[in-house]
């Protein structure tokens, strides 16, 4: 999809649709009253006489408006103008690009630059448009015989009133596009189902990202007996009774200036099926456990991102894909392993099993030195009853790199929430037998899954994100979400702009 931008008078733009946003109060906005001018106050009368209430996310069509050169007007409503803030902008947003969707329209133009939002500036505007339009019109189809047409829309016109805000509403939508080619990849890989999405189909697709990269992008498979060598018994445990060998995917992206820059690594839990192993998940839902390797795709989606916007930094990605099965070679409850730190772990429950991929891949992130990792997993039910839906769950042990992804989540508007990490919580993984358990009883068991991976994380800043209840959605909208590409993409570009300071702080 394609985002221009155009400074010029709305009323004459050539478009087959034109979004206007409106507030329930106060004057229209500049690109709104320009089109209800030309119109003979249309879009006022239709508010005065009832016919179209502005309250948040309500859209109206309109056909035909004399004097505007565009062929339909499509009205959004944005409520009360002193309500108004990132979230209901985007629900603005949404329902604005899902009608358009829905119509027989190959562009539009939309005028969402115009809307005023606190300590939110045209780039970020702009980056919510390209995003949303993304997410609107994405369609998971692969499987379908006879698949639903797709929205014809291809290409958004940013309507913007300032001339001086051109060239940060191109950025924006340049971020946001691609940050929107991400979760839509990422959703594409939760999406698929377990039989076709295997530990090897997702090093082949980590493969195929480096061969389109044009060499921004280095990519390296360690198969089973390469783990073997390595001493990466605790992933290799987990996919023990699986015919689907694991893999540990390592891709390098070098932006950087210097190679020898410290790298931001990012951990993905790839289990492309969970069934729980020898402690047997309930058949419910069950086939909602190919989103378990959600972690992994967002991986994927977010380096996919920054390929697309070539930041000054460096990067690694580690994916550490397994499919946990059943059978006479399986880990068994009370089976003991050596992770790849050396420690030695007593399985308890053998459905704990992200924690035990995710402890050698982030053992491993040690050979880069990196100045930062955090892991992402689908990794407790806990977090879904403390934080719901909405927060995705934040642990750290490093309290700058914890606020460094909590403004980032604010500014993507894909939201973490922090827990606490304390000593407290470590002694509910003793083990009689072992090092440590791999779990720690019922509460706080997104807590204790953290204290777990915290102790595969004590030679650098490491923050943990449980995604559990934020990676897709269950019911009659069953699909990945994508989240949280949008967050893992800003943390990075901040880190980025936050070396230009350093480096520009040095120069003066």
């Amino acid at each position: 999809m394609e985002f221009p931008v155009q400074t010029g008078n709305p009323v004459k733009t050539e478009t087959a649709c034109i979004v206007v946003p409106v507030f329930k109060d106060g004057d229209l906005l500049p690109a709104a009253a320009k089109l209800d001018d030309a119109s003979e106050r249309l879009i006022g009368q239709l508010i005065e006489r009832g016919d179209f209430d502005p309250k948040l996310g309500n859209v109206q069509l309109i056909p035909f408006a004399p004097g505007v050169s565009a062929e339909r007007l499509l009205l959004v409503g944005l409520g009360n103008r002193d309500k108004c803030r990132e979230g209901a902008f985007r629900k603005a947003l949404d329902a604005a690009f899902t009608a358009l969707a829905g119509l027989p329209v190959d562009d539009a133009a939309v005028a969402f630059t115009d809307v005023s939002l606190p300590d939110r500036a045209c780039d970020w505007k702009a980056h919510m448009v390209a995003e949303a339009a993304q997410r609107a019109v994405y369609r998971f189809t692969e499987f379908k015989s006879e698949p639903a047409p797709a929205p014809r829309l291809e290409r958004v016109t940013l309507l913007v009133s300032e001339n001086g805000d051109a060239d940060s509403a191109r950025e924006g939508a340049r971020i946001g596009k691609a940050v929107g080619e991400g979760v839509a990849y990422t959703r594409t890989l939760g999406n698929l189902p377990g039989n076709v999405c295997t530990p090897r189909y997702l090093a082949e697709q980590a493969e195929a990202l480096g061969r389109a990269s044009d060499g921004a992008l280095s990519v390296e498979i360690l198969d089973e007996e390469a783990l073997e060598r390595l001493g990466a018994l605790s992933l290799l445990s987990v996919g023990r009774g699986s015919d689907q060998p694991s893999r540990l995917i390592v891709m390098r992206y070098q932006g950087a200036e210097s190679p020898d820059e410290a790298p931001h690594v990012l951990v993905g839990k790839g289990i492309t099926f969970d069934t729980g192993g020898i402690s047997l998940k309930p058949g419910e839902a069950m086939d909602e456990m190919k989103f378990d390797m959600c972690g992994a795709a967002s991986v994927f989606g977010t380096i996919k991102a920054i390929l697309a916007i070539k930041p000054k930094l460096n990067l690694v990605g580690i994916v550490a894909a397994a499919e946990n099965m059943p059978d006479g070679r399986a880990t068994k409850p009370g089976d003991i392993i050596k992770t790849l730190k050396g420690l030695s772990v007593e399985v308890l429950n053998t459905d704990a099993e992200g924690r035990l991929v995710l402890c050698d891949a982030l053992t491993y992130a040690e050979r880069f030195e990196p100045a930062s990792v955090v892991d992402i997993a689908t990794l407790t039910g806990a977090a879904i009853i403390a934080l719901g839906h909405h927060a995705t769950g934040l642990l750290s042990n490093d309290d700058d790199l914890a606020l460094d992804l909590l403004d980032a989540g604010e500014t993507a508007w894909d939201r973490a929430w922090h827990l606490p990490l304390w000593d407290e919580y470590q002694e509910q993984l003793d083990s009689n037998f072992a090092d440590l358990a791999n779990i720690g009883g019922r509460p706080a068991g997104t807590i204790t899954a953290a204290c777990f991976l915290s102790r595969f994380a004590d030679k650098f800043p490491w923050a943990h994100l449980d995604i559990a209840g934020t990676a897709w959605t269950s019911g009659k909208q069953k699909g990945a979400s994508g989240r949280p590409v949008g967050l893992l993409t800003q943390y990075l570009l901040d880190r980025e702009e936050e070396t230009k300071s350093v480096e520009n702080g040095r120069e003066l």
